[in-house]
């Protein structure tokens, strides 16, 4: 019994002195840790720091129709020194064992500047002047958003002073292509114009935030030692409605247009006649996106969307349209109109060129593109009618696209603000302005019936987690009745066959629709600038239309007339219904009389 009972003693005992054991450990550590060796502690942990470090989300994409991308995020790096440690580095040791060699400062020095396009000397003199400014400078860049081949030779180097730092930044493949929509992002990051800027919202992504421990010796992150803090979220993929081969394709005839004119810009658009998509928006001058310092600030964005100009006998379409639906006349009613005319009103107009009294109808309207017959068929309609129709056409206000930038054009307030001369040059499109990207929607509701369709240059956003929110589907507003419509279609058609452009824009095998204009442009100031617009705006096929196109060129010095658009009209739409491979027309179009 007595020897049994003596075994949980043995125990008892045994964990005491092992309690007294640890005990005594931690006692003599924290001696140690405290007092014996707490300088030389002190000392080593100021060679590691904790370090706070971005985590990088991935801003989204912009494709067009097909998928094609115009834009995407890469990464570029910024090179980085430590101005303190690079003075203090007099030589280094690069390689192991027999292949190790001794590199100088100097030596280091010119092989960074050759890789970065930089003299020693002028990194040398950077350094110095860090120092001078702060004798324990720790950080200097030497080059930003260099791409992953330099960066990648500069980390072959081995400069132990030399470090990086990841800077996203953002590439567009197709260079120029639509860069005067696509907008582009700055050197910081931010959203600087175009759909980069007005479709931020999609594209935008959210940065996370890690913490991790390196040593400053050799700025190596110690293994473990990182912490994410916040995650990371990338933006989402902008899908386009414009066909990127089409784009190149329009972009490049109208420059070739501006150089052979002398021109100072042009706009070309193509619309979808049924849907109001935009296929094409092309601005000559443009810009890449990937250099937009490149061009003057006022190349940089669309002058479709934000230059107003007069859009002057283009226009003419719009107001024969309003008569027709107004009840007040149809293709083959008629005036005699003489070269001028002189309303009751007090206003004073005058056509492009001298005649005599003529029979014009309508339809002879349009084909001579006379003001004073155009002007004694508008006043059958009221002011106020008219104005409305302007502002269902789409006039007046931003298109549904919301463009960066957009221009709303100036119909100066209506007809309660409209002088005597004024109530007469809106009907031939003079005494307001317009955007390229309005008489496109305006010629497009003509196309489809008279019912106008939202503008649009987005289909949907494709967020990271898969979902995508599509632009909201609209059925459109009808503008004036399907007649009217189809009528003034008709006598476009005959503008097309008769008028003076008629062997210039020839596309056989298709109905088509056109007028032209030219224009005065105003310069902001009450006055106009030296030069004219020519434009022309037109849909095929006309018997059952499927796009739209408009040409707009600024001052073609060297053939200044509707002459120098019709070309490009042409050969745009004869392209346009080559690739969608569109049906071509059956019957002619009917013959109407010119005079009466």
């Amino acid at each position: 019994m007595n020897r049994v009972s003596r075994h949980p003693m043995r125990r008892i005992v045994a964990a005491g002195l092992a309690l007294v054991l640890v005990v005594g450990w931690f006692v003599v550590r924290l001696v140690d840790i405290q007092v014996v060796r707490a300088a030389e502690l002190n000392e080593a942990s100021q060679d590691v720091r904790s370090e706070t470090r971005v985590i990088y989300g991935e801003r989204g994409a912009i494709v067009d129709a097909d998928g094609t991308v115009l834009a995407e995020s890469v990464m570029r790096y910024n090179i980085t020194l430590s101005p303190k440690q690079a003075l203090a580095t007099r030589s280094f040791e690069r390689g192991t064992g027999d292949d190790a060699v001794d590199v100088t400062l100097d030596e280091a020095l010119g092989e960074l500047g050759d890789v970065l396009g930089r003299s020693a000397g002028e990194l040398r003199t950077q350094i110095e002047g860090e120092l001078a400014k702060d004798p324990g400078a720790d950080f200097s860049y030497v080059a930003k958003r260099v791409d992953t081949d330099v960066y990648e030779r500069v980390k072959a180097l081995r400069i132990p002073f030399v470090y990086s730092e990841e800077a996203p930044g953002r590439r567009y493949p197709n260079g120029a292509v639509a860069g005067n929509l696509l907008g582009f992002v700055t050197d910081e990051g931010e959203a600087g114009a175009g759909l980069e800027y007005s479709e931020d919202a999609c594209l935008a992504s959210e940065d996370g935030e890690m913490t991790w421990l390196h040593s400053l010796k050799d700025w190596v992150a110690i293994p473990g030692s990182e912490v994410v803090n916040t995650s990371a979220h990338d933006g989402g993929d902008l899908q386009l409605t414009i066909d990127a081969d089409l784009q190149y394709f329009v972009q490049r005839i109208a420059a070739a247009r501006v150089a052979e004119t002398g021109a100072d810009w042009a706009t070309v658009t193509v619309m979808e006649a049924k849907t109001g998509k935009l296929l094409a928006v092309a601005d000559v001058p443009t810009v890449d996106p990937n250099s937009p310092s490149s061009v003057d600030a006022t190349d940089r964005g669309s002058r479709a969307f934000s230059a107003p100009f007069e859009p002057g006998s283009t226009f003419k379409a719009l107001t024969s349209a309003s008569v027709i639906d107004a009840g007040k006349g149809s293709p083959t009613s008629g005036v005699t109109a003489d070269y001028r005319y002189l309303p009751p009103n007090g206003a004073n107009i005058n056509d492009s060129h001298y005649h005599g009294p003529t029979n014009y109808t309508m339809t002879g309207m349009l084909i001579d593109s006379s003001n004073t017959a155009m002007s004694m068929f508008g006043e059958q309609v009221g002011d106020e009618q008219r104005y409305q129709d302007m502002l269902d056409f789409g006039l007046g206000a931003e298109s549904e696209v919301g463009f960066a930038g957009e221009e709303p054009g100036d119909l100066h307030g209506g007809p309660e603000n409209w002088d005597n001369q004024t109530k007469y040059a809106t009907m031939f499109g003079q005494g307001l302005t317009t955007t390229a990207i309005q008489i496109t929607s305006a010629y497009q509701a003509l196309a489809n019936g008279g019912v106008r369709m939202p503008v649009s240059l987005v289909e949907g956003c494709r967020q990271s987690d898969g979902t995508v929110t599509e632009v909201p589907s609209d059925e459109g507003r009808r503008v004036v009745s399907e007649k009217a419509a189809d009528q003034t279609s008709q006598m476009l058609e005959q503008v097309y066959l008769h008028g003076w452009l008629a062997d210039q824009w020839e596309i056989p095998g298709y109905r088509v629709a056109a007028k032209t204009g030219t224009a005065q442009v105003p310069d902001g100031n009450g006055g106009y600038q030296s030069g004219y617009l020519v434009s022309v705006s037109g849909f095929a096929p006309a018997d059952d239309p499927e796009f739209v196109v408009s040409v707009s060129i600024m001052n073609p010095v060297k053939m200044n007339s509707s002459a120098a658009s019709a070309p490009v009209f042409q050969q745009v739409m004869s392209q346009v219904l080559k690739k969608y491979r569109t049906v071509p027309s059956g019957a002619q179009a009917p013959e109407l009389p010119a005079t009466w």
